[in-house]
């Protein structure tokens, strides 16, 4: 069953055409990197997703209905973070502010909500972040706990618009892993945006790259030809490959999973 379904989608925002007809088709539980550069549309495709954008032309379908604000089978994690005001404030109170849309505060919550929260909070390995307040917390445990915000309600959904930012290499790792092993258990649709490819080979089934308005859905290898280059590090040395697509071109070889270093 198809989650995402763009048809001809076009999306402009202040006169600007952001995405020109896009068209697309992405499954349940499938796990997809986002790439493109600055400015090539992954956050407003992902606000489009969530009923904030309306297109201009085409349509956008999600769950084969047009989307909606405020849909709970969707867990987003936006790129511009919430300015934390009082980093005094505990990891269950983080949580506990969105399971009924309170931005700040502590809201009354029913039993069930708080076993909710605790579940949440244990599936994503931030159990014992609940009573710590977020001053005590690294970045990589902040990472966890808005993770499991995203996550509150078990959506069938996840869009995570630029989670690596500002985390070292070892918790951008403990990120993507953590998600993919998510999605895989509970067949949750992820769109997980990033600058790289990098540090998400062997864990995406398929890529979607955005440029100059248009979209590029494939494997690694597809998108990677679509645009045009390869970087390939194998066993510690870097080797680089200009691919051009012509007809008399030679097979290049692909990355292999786990051991390619790939820029698009």
């Amino acid at each position: 069953m198809s989650v995402i379904d763009l048809d001809r989608a076009t999306i402009r925002i202040g006169g600007r055409t952001v995405l020109s007809e896009v068209s697309m088709s992405i499954g349940a539980g499938e796990f997809v990197g986002v790439l493109g550069p600055n400015g090539a549309g992954k956050t407003t495709l992902m606000r489009a997703l969530l009923g904030l954008i309306q297109p201009s032309g085409g349509s956008v379908r999600v769950f084969g209905r047009p989307p909606r604000r405020g849909d709970p089978a969707i867990g987003y994690m936006p790129q511009v973070r919430t300015v934390i005001p009082d980093l005094r404030v505990h990891g269950f109170d983080v949580i506990a502010s969105s399971v009924n849309g309170e931005r700040w505060g502590l809201p009354t919550l029913a039993v069930a909500d708080r076993h909710m929260i605790k579940t949440t909070l244990a599936a994503v390995g931030a159990g014992d972040l609940a009573e710590r307040p977020l001053a005590e917390m690294s970045g990589g445990e902040r990472q966890r706990l808005l993770l499991a915000q995203a996550l509150i309600g078990a959506p069938r959904l996840l869009l995570l618009d630029e989670p690596l930012i500002s985390l070292d290499a070892s918790h951008q790792e403990l990120v993507i892993e953590f998600v993919r092993g998510f999605s895989r258990d509970r067949g949750i649709t992820v769109l997980f945006s990033a600058h790289e490819l990098n540090q998400l080979l062997g864990f995406l089934d398929r890529v979607l790259y955005l440029g100059r308005g248009r979209a590029a859905l494939g494997t690694v290898e597809e998108v990677v030809h679509t645009d045009g280059h390869i970087f390939v590090m194998s066993r510690g040395r870097n080797v680089e490959r200009a691919v051009h697509l012509h007809e008399e071109d030679h097979p290049h070889p692909h990355p292999q999973h786990g051991h390619g270093h790939v820029s698009i």
